[in-house]
């Protein structure tokens, strides 16, 4: 394996393959090597592009994989073998045999009608469905991955969630190293922003759709009462500047507000019964508050104390584990605020080994996507069961 790639194969016939030190050459013959030595079906590459723009990763794996089949974005941080890191690319190949899937791009989201969307992904579903009648056993999950600048998540991936009937559905929204700029989307050698691409995987391998926080409610409440909803600013909570609110409310100085404020004290929204985290992006010159999800005037939110990061995640890998007779490997969607609330506690190594020990393989995102929920500050993944085997 050439120096600076990692590569991982688990029990199913999945593999991994992860740098954060090589160029693209040393990548793409890595790459190379695993496709030469394995019958690939589907492939996920997830990248920064700070040093991989989506461009070159798109010409290198034209050359070095002509004809792979492929869906990726752009990161806020990468999940390899090695486990968590940053500037770096992941690609995870999955075998023919136990895995049949099937993608597609849907363009101009931020002002495709939900009933287009709906269409476009119904279409797919059946796309799959003829490809895999007749087979024997087995089950499908449906990975979506979204354009982190489209501001329109929650509406996509309910649009989503509609058109796949029963199917469920997990994945994350592309980042930009925290830049807020410009996010990409690559699918079979063609570059993209303002979509989303939706990936139905049928597998024979057992899986699990899961997702995990580490938050809280607290007492304290923040109502917006002035907003922008189109382009989800708070400009005031409880008719307050909103950084001062937002201050207050945790008890620091609206001067100090970092992302890391943000990561360690998040805002819940609750829904059904449930709190769901409504992040904050980043404060604005004139005190307003951009969010990673959607926000209007009225809503409360309730300010969340985070619960152990290391501990929670680590019960929830073991309750999975139980179900599944042990992991295998986990496709994983992380927020990016969660890496930065583990910077800040001082337990990114803790984080990062137990993600390596538990074979978690993905990216840093601008936001998840569980079932029909657009969400922040959560791992969101699938867990797929040591017990299963590749198809000979």
């Amino acid at each position: 394996m050439p120096l600076g790639v990692e590569s991982a194969h688990y029990r199913c016939g999945v593999i991994a393959v992860g740098s954060f030190e090589a160029d693209i050459a040393e990548f793409a013959a890595a790459l190379s090597k695993a496709l030469r030595d394995n019958v690939i079906e589907f492939a996920f590459v997830f990248f920064s592009q700070d040093t991989w723009p989506a461009e070159t990763v798109t010409a290198a794996l034209s050359a070095a994989a002509p004809g792979l089949r492929y869906a990726g974005c752009s990161t806020a941080g990468e999940l390899a073998p090695c486990g968590i890191g940053e500037h770096g690319i992941v690609a995870i190949l999955f075998p023919a045999g136990c895995f049949n899937i099937e993608a597609r791009l849907i363009s101009g989201v931020g002002d495709a009608g939900m009933g287009h969307i709906v269409s476009e992904v119904a279409s797919l579903r059946h796309q799959l469905e003829a490809r895999t009648q007749g087979a024997a056993g087995g089950d499908s999950f449906a990975i979506s991955l979204i354009d982190g600048m489209s501001y329109a998540e929650e509406s996509i991936t309910s649009a989503i969630h509609w058109g796949l009937d029963d199917i469920p559905l997990i994945g994350g929204s592309a980042g930009d190293n925290l830049r807020f700029e410009k996010t990409r989307l690559v699918l079979d050698g063609q570059v993209h922003d303002n979509g989303a691409i939706v990936v139905l995987v049928h597998t024979t391998v057992p899986f699990h759709v899961f997702k995990t926080d580490n938050f809280v409610p607290t007492r304290d409440k923040l109502v917006v009462t002035a907003s922008d909803p189109d382009r989800r600013i708070v400009y005031e909570f409880n008719a307050g500047l909103a950084a001062n609110e937002y201050a207050a409310a945790i008890g620091i100085d609206a001067a100090t507000l970092t992302p890391q404020s943000f990561a360690s004290h998040p805002l819940v929204v609750r829904v059904g019964g449930e709190y769901f985290c409504r992040s904050i992006q980043k404060m604005n010159p004139d005190g307003s508050l951009s969010f990673f999800c959607a926000i209007d005037d009225g809503v409360v939110l309730t300010v969340a104390e985070p619960l152990g990061m290391v501990e929670s995640t680590r019960e929830r890998l073991k309750e999975i584990a139980t179900g599944l007779n042990g992991i295998d490997f986990v496709l994983g969607f992380d927020c990016v605020l969660r890496r930065l609330d583990a910077r800040n506690r001082q337990v990114i190594r803790k984080i990062s080994d137990l993600y390596e020990a538990n074979h978690v393989i993905g990216f840093g995102t601008y936001g998840e996507q569980y079932r029909s929920m657009h969400l922040n500050q959560t791992l969101t993944g699938i867990a797929f069961g040591a017990g299963g085997q590749a198809s000979p």
